[in-house]
């Protein structure tokens, strides 16, 4: 049972090659684009839903910050939408993987840093030691400071890779315990089956939020830092 439980987190192969690329390549096929002088429904929507995201994570940057606005909206549109094709059946997500997300969010965390030392040295290295505290307690703080600050990467992909495994963790567990009990009780299987249908539908939303709150920490880096 622990196989079967854990074996859709495992990267699927073909002769031997890993499909991780590929998969990853897979979600971005999907977003429709027109050539077209005019936008049908679908494109109309998927803009304003662009807009309206942008405009709610950019509102508190400044010139300089909002310069990121593209690379924000592909982080979201991406970790979006690989959440939303896992929940699909016999399906990978990548973003089960903490090597994935640590891929993302180190480079991503990494770069709001060092724009920050770059930038504003003075305010960056305030951050270390606030004012008015007391000589005893500087080195403490110091090394406290220093923690929390690399640690806010491994936060970022940990909360990701959390949230998402354990969504299809239980929702393969409600699964299961569905069809088992279709054979003893049919009255109790109905129930887990209603409740593993809100629980999918949950979990379509969580992969939403967690794809939103991933980009919005990344962009409040940013602006911590810009």
């Amino acid at each position: 049972m622990n196989k079967n439980l854990f074996a859709s987190f495992i990267t699927p192969t073909i002769l031997g090659l890993p499909l991780v690329m590929l998969i990853i390549m897979f979600p971005s096929m999907l977003f429709p684009t027109s050539n077209r002088l005019s936008n049908n429904r679908l494109i109309s929507l998927q803009q304003w839903l662009v807009q309206l995201t942008t405009k709610q994570m950019l509102n508190i940057h400044n010139k300089k910050g909002q310069t990121w606005a593209l690379m924000l909206m592909s982080l979201i549109m991406f970790i979006g939408s690989t959440n939303l094709l896992g929940l699909l059946p016999h399906s990978f997500t990548p973003t089960t993987q903490l090597s994935m997300n640590l891929g993302m969010a180190i480079p991503l965390w990494a770069g709001t840093v060092i724009m920050g030392f770059r930038n504003k040295t003075k305010k960056s290295l305030a951050h270390f030691l606030p004012q008015g505290t007391p000589t005893p307690l500087i080195p403490m703080l110091i090394i406290i400071e220093t923690i929390s600050l690399f640690i806010q990467p491994m936060a970022l992909a940990v909360r990701l890779t959390a949230n998402i495994t354990a969504g299809h963790l239980l929702m393969h567990l409600i699964g299961a315990a569905t069809m088992a009990l279709m054979n003893i009780s049919t009255i109790t299987a109905l129930i887990t089956f209603i409740i593993l249908v809100l629980l999918t539908l949950l979990e379509f939303a969580v992969a939403m939020i967690q794809a939103y709150v991933f980009t919005l920490l990344v962009s409040l880096y940013l602006h911590d830092n810009s």
